[in-house]
């Protein structure tokens, strides 16, 4: 992933944040003798106290062969994207037509080194947090050995806690153009709504002014 300067994260909390509340992505794993990569899309928990994503798959999931084979991993996360058309971005003085149509997003790729967890108490405990996380409302049973209703269920999964090891995050939201283009992108995209603008809307005014 390319990130020029005025598209990276301005420091760990900003992407930290971000990836607090955008829990869902890709896990890339490499393939076996020249196959094509795995990719898993997962719900996980990013702990960042522990430097470690915590997630889990079916044990009958084909990627374990692959990921036991070489456990450095690439967790993918991508949103609020939104297409900006020519004419937003030209800039004052340009004809509209000359503009040069784009993509806002943010993305965070973590590249991990991923822990196999097969110990039924281990696997128990790593359950718990990311339901106490997507879940802060309660409402499910604890998931312990031997107990009704999840304990049965522990010998169908494999858990994963994912060791961070390096981050490549980037913003892209208009950031090398000017603050008239950027005012005029701003509405443009209030004036549509369309899904993700707002999203988009908001970063790019965030980052203007931070």
């Amino acid at each position: 992933m390319l990130i020029h300067p005025w598209d990276a994260a301005r420091s760990d909390a900003e992407w930290q944040q971000w990836l607090a509340v955008h829990d869902f992505g890709q896990l890339a794993v490499n393939g076996l003798s020249g196959e094509p990569p795995f990719v898993q899309p997962l719900h996980f928990f990013y702990d960042p106290e522990r430097g470690e994503a915590l997630t889990h798959l079916a044990r009958p999931n084909p990627l374990w062969g692959a990921l036991e084979a070489n456990p450095e991993v690439v967790l993918s996360v991508v949103d609020d994207y939104a297409y900006v058309p020519g004419p937003w971005q030209a800039d004052p003085g340009v004809p509209s037509t000359h503009g040069t149509p784009t993509s806002f997003y943010a993305a965070v790729q973590l590249r991990c080194r991923a822990h196999v967890v097969d110990d039924p108490g281990e696997k128990a405990a790593l359950l718990n947090l990311p339901v106490g996380h997507f879940q802060p409302e309660g409402g499910s049973a604890p998931v312990a050995v031997g107990e009704v209703p999840y304990g049965r269920m522990l010998s169908g999964i494999r858990g994963l806690r994912l060791e961070v090891t390096a981050v490549r995050a980037k913003f892209k939201y208009a950031g090398k153009r000017t603050a008239e283009v950027r005012e005029r992108i701003a509405q443009a995209l209030a004036d549509r709504d369309g899904p993700g603008d707002a999203a988009a809307r908001e970063h790019l005014l965030r980052r203007q002014h931070s």
